[in-house]
């Protein structure tokens, strides 16, 4: 008789809000369409630019999510300051910043890399960008926000920072999203003197780095990372603009759901060993065997590690015997393993007829993925050696030799 279960681990997370702080969300599920894909998927609904042109998002796999800050300057900007900090400024942290994210319940921890890949929002007037020009101005609204800013209409930044495209331009205010490489800074320059500007809808791009999922153990991971907001901070706008609050809190959560599940095909609960070709040679003319086996398979689900255990209803030291319950007379059944390609063992070989031992130690017993495996093929060996079916193999001796092996996979390595 032999155990076997299968598990499918699957756990939601909240996210807790507050203020100057956003939530990101990731999930990663098996999927039996696509099992080479082993990563995670950004859950995190589209706000700001992103919801609106998804499609060119996806396509440089950056998320937008509105920021609770908004900006406003502390004086004027001035026409043709040379000085950048006084001016409409962005220097976001555009390098990969790494943090560590914690399973809620094991305290294990896995390391997650975040940078901000693009920055965007709204700035606001304090009069008709035609007013503000006075004489000459043009009548189109993008093109007199563009003659503001010495011919940046914030549709296309200064380098290095790059074109998203899909603005909205009004007489007093105009949206602005743009893509910020690593090391970046942006600042467009003011043809005519500005006495107020401010920013709302902020909003920014981020990029993620996740861990592997494969190796991590299924449930919640959460992490958080704080940003420093204003002046010489980590999101710099100069020292004109300054926000309604000092920092901004990033606070993920990983959801990782694995699967287990094993199949046996029915009947393989119960299992003869006999003969290479059966028993006919040695009933019909007394030519001994020199080994009993029995190869069962099953097939295999697994996205992550996994553990295989023997349980005996007898053992000796290492193995399950079998029992003829008449005589008393026993024997040992030796039980291995071979597992389907894209599952090893923890050096990474193939696994191919691998010993299953009682107290075996756990690093001979693990087995991991390199990618999720679904419903492929394995095989459970049981034999008697030589020695024993000499022994329990007489002539003129009936005997029925019976036990319980229980063979487990576990997920909880």
């Amino acid at each position: 008789m032999f155990w076997f279960f299968g598990a499918l681990f699957s756990l939601l997370i909240s996210v807790s809000a507050q203020a100057a702080a956003i939530g990101v969300t990731a999930t990663f599920k098996p999927d039996p369409g696509n099992p080479m894909r082993n990563e995670f998927i950004n859950t995190t609904p589209f706000t700001g630019h992103c919801s609106i042109y998804p499609t060119f998002c996806e396509g440089l796999s950056i998320f937008s999510i509105l920021v609770p800050i908004e900006f406003n300057s502390i004086g004027p900007i001035e026409a043709g300051h040379t000085d950048t900090r006084k001016g409409a400024m962005f220097k976001p942290p555009t390098e990969w910043t790494s943090l560590q994210v914690t399973h809620q319940e094991t305290g294990e921890q896995s390391t997650l890399q975040v940078r901000i890949a693009s920055i965007g929002g709204r700035y606001y007037l304090p009069d008709r960008v035609q007013n503000i020009i006075g004489e000459g101005a043009p009548d189109s609204n993008p093109d007199a926000h563009e003659m503001l800013w010495s011919g940046y209409n914030w549709t296309y930044p200064p380098a290095p920072c790059g074109y998203t495209g899909g603005m909205f331009v009004e007489p007093t205010w105009r949206s602005f999203f743009w893509l910020t490489p690593p090391g970046s800074s942006c600042v467009p320059t003011a043809a005519y003197r500005i006495e107020s500007l401010r920013y709302d809808m902020f909003q920014i791009g981020y990029e993620l780095r996740t861990p592997n999922p494969l190796e991590m153990t299924p449930g919640q991971y959460i992490g958080s990372l704080t940003y420093g907001v204003g002046p010489g901070r980590d999101f710099d706008l100069g020292d004109i603009m300054l926000p309604t609050d000092d920092s901004l809190m990033i606070n993920f959560n990983l959801d990782v759901q694995h699967t287990l599940q094993v199949e046996i095909p029915p009947g393989g609960d119960k299992v003869q060993l006999v003969p290479a070709g059966g028993w006919q040679s040695w009933l019909q003319a007394g030519r001994k065997p020199v080994r009993l086996f029995r190869d069962q398979t099953f097939t295999i689900s697994a996205s992550s590690r996994f553990k295989m255990q023997l349980e005996c209803g007898k053992a000796l030291l290492f193995n399950c015997l079998v029992v003829d319950p008449v005589s008393g007379r026993e024997a040992v059944v030796q039980v291995s393993v071979s597992l389907p390609n894209g599952l090893t063992d923890l050096a990474g070989q193939p696994v191919h007829r691998q010993p299953l031992r009682i107290g075996l130690g756990q690093e001979r017993q693990v087995f991991q993925p390199g990618h999720f495996v679904h419903r492929e093929p394995g095989i459970l060996h049981f034999e008697m050696s030589p020695y024993y079916v000499n022994q329990i193999v007489q002539p003129g001796v009936a005997a029925r030799y019976v036990g319980n092996i229980a063979v487990i996979w576990d997920s909880e390595v």
